[in-house]
């Protein structure tokens, strides 16, 4: 029997490092309101670890997927521990170091775990370094796409110099809050950069660093591991974002999306990189990830060419589970008869202090 956990605070967890790691107040409000969207790609019988049941009833009611479960984070009756002593394996949003100490904490079987080895693997291995590892693997002429590793402000302040506009990126963060995009006519006189650039350096290292790009369409791959050399490919994933932070997803069929997507680029574009991510990851994660993640690219306007856009093949690897799987997820239980034209729009509204999943039809 599989355990899922939504931690979405798992970014910033990585960030630290820390087993004894305490979530921001805004981590720790999304996942009390929405714990309970694994229910959404949960299998039938599974178990969903939540912090408030009422909400979690509450909030997959509508989506008719009442055959899962739900379990306090605080095991709270012989019946729940009874559930508990049944887990066989366990999905959280993420791993890191503070969900594998929170589960044994519970009394979750270690064997059903990662190491802490293991765990600091996973952690390297979601680097920003790595989506500049895949890029350059991936990356073919007519495509976009740079990356650089900098040390120290010296480094970054070159690259402005070359390239005039950069995004800035911490190597852990959580969406859009470890990112700066900068320009050469401000970017020396701020010393709010200089301050973030500096703390940022000091607390993980190095900052990764990119050409700006004049984007006209987000959109991304979702995948899955399966650690012994095989990753396959669950669905593409169009969503929108606002200075970097992810803000929602369209909900709509493989074919409309891929019909969206066609009136920017070649779908066979798309089609091919998506079998080299296939072939590449499968053996780079062997032994090392097991589980979904997935990665944003983007479309952007190829300078001088008027009406021309190409694609930057690996803007981000999110080596978790994304949002763009719950938008997978609910495609066919909002949608049964796999209407092409039938689109929704996904979003998570904050308001009066609650976090609520958000659905409209478009």
């Amino acid at each position: 029997m599989t355990l899922h956990i939504f931690n979405p605070e798992h970014d910033i967890a990585l960030a630290s490092g820390l087993k004894n790691f305490t979530a921001p107040h805004a981590g720790r409000q999304l996942r009390y309101d929405l714990g309970w969207l694994p229910a959404l790609y949960a299998d039938k019988g599974d178990l969903v670890l939540v912090e408030n049941l009422e909400k979690a009833i509450r909030g997959t009611r509508f989506m008719k997927v009442n055959t899962r479960r739900f379990i306090s984070n605080v095991p709270s009756s012989s019946d729940d521990r009874k559930w508990m002593d049944q887990v066989t394996h366990v999905e959280p949003w993420g791993w890191d170091a503070a969900v594998r100490r929170s589960l044994t904490e519970m009394g979750v079987d270690e064997g059903c775990l990662p190491s802490p080895q293991e765990i600091e693997v996973i952690r390297q291995l979601s680097h920003r370094r790595t989506a500049a590892q895949l890029l350059t693997t991936i990356k073919e002429p007519g495509m976009a796409g740079e990356a650089f590793e900098c040390s120290s402000t010296d480094e970054v302040h070159e690259l402005l110099k070359s390239y005039g506009r950069l995004v800035v990126k911490a190597p852990w963060s959580s969406s859009g809050r470890g990112v700066r995009f900068l320009s050469s006519e401000d970017v020396l006189q701020s010393p709010s950069f200089s301050g973030w650039l500096r703390n940022t350096l000091s607390a993980q290292g190095t900052v990764m660093t990119e050409p700006y790009y004049n984007k006209v369409k987000d959109f991304g791959m979702e995948f899955t591991s399966d650690g012994q050399g095989s990753v396959s490919f669950e669905g593409l994933s169009l969503f929108h974002t606002s200075n970097g932070a992810y803000t929602g997803n369209l909900i709509a069929t493989e074919q409309a999306k891929r019909e969206q997507l066609n009136r920017y680029i070649p779908i066979e574009l798309i089609d091919h990189v998506q079998q080299n991510i296939c072939t590449y990851l499968g053996d780079f994660l062997r032994g090392k990830y097991r589980g979904p993640f997935g990665i944003d690219m983007m479309i952007v306007a190829a300078d001088g060419s008027q009406g021309s856009n190409i694609l930057h093949p690996c803007v981000e690897v999110n080596l978790r589970r994304t949002m763009g799987h719950v938008a997978l997820a609910l495609q066919p239980l909002l949608n049964p008869e796999n209407d092409n034209e039938l689109l929704r729009a996904m979003h998570i509204d904050y308001n009066n202090n609650n976090y609520k999943l958000r659905i409209k039809r478009l």
